[in-house]
């Protein structure tokens, strides 16, 4: 049970480089944690198991698995087997994007918070060096933050529910640089889209791409390659 002046966050986590890293933030700002991640249908479980890990190891007050099953709607590569994971370069908005993934992820998020008697939702969403989904833009999260205080009984009766993306305008060299500050594990990540059976990145996806770049950028060794 939440205890009179705790700062109390519902933190999206998904295993990867960004989320681990909002958790951090998250963290230093004074919040007691409560990490999020979801099984969605998504084409590997071993992000769950790097979610797991870096909730241990980044202070999380407890970590759950919210079990959603986003799978049967299709639409993605990440949820759907019969559609390939690009190994290229892509334009537009790739066929990685899951349809409202972030709407319902923080859907739900917003309801646990409403229970712990928190105000604060965190996720790890960059609108830099990303692959271009629509729910990862500013005017996205300033929306959905307006709907949260608009659709729960606490935001009626005068709670002010904030949502809070610390990596929005950060490149992907900047997350990194503010992770290892704060000590982040980036050996307990996955960001990978297709990793193989062991859980090791493919290398070549978009996520894997953007996450190399960053690491050349600030010039260290990946750890979670090393």
């Amino acid at each position: 049970m939440p205890v009179a002046g705790d700062k109390i966050a519902v933190v999206l986590l998904s295993g990867g480089l960004d989320s681990a890293t909002s958790l951090a933030m998250a963290r230093k700002a004074g919040f007691r944690c409560h990490a999020l991640s979801f099984d969605y249908g998504q084409r590997h479980k071993h992000e769950l198991e790097a979610a797991a890990a870096v909730a241990r190891a980044g202070g999380a007050h407890e970590h759950r698995v919210a079990v959603l099953g986003m799978g049967f709607i299709g639409g993605s590569a990440l949820t759907d087997l019969a559609l390939s994971v690009p190994r290229t370069p892509t334009t537009g908005i790739p066929i990685t994007y899951v349809p409202a993934r972030n709407t319902v992820f923080l859907a739900v998020a917003l309801g646990w918070a409403e229970v712990l008697g928190a105000q604060d939702l965190f996720i790890g969403v960059n609108a830099i060096d990303y692959s271009g989904y629509p729910d990862c833009r500013p005017e996205y999260l300033a929306a959905f933050e307006g709907l949260a205080n608009l659709a729960t009984k606490a935001g009626v009766e005068g709670t002010r529910f904030r949502v809070h993306a610390p990596l929005l305008h950060l490149t992907k060299a900047e997350i990194i640089k503010a992770g290892m500050e704060l000590g982040v594990d980036y050996g307990l990540t996955l960001s990978c889209y297709a990793p193989n059976e062991v859980g090791r990145p493919c290398g070549v996806c978009d996520a894997c791409r953007l996450r190399a770049k960053g690491f050349a950028e600030v010039g260290v060794a990946d750890p979670a390659l090393i």
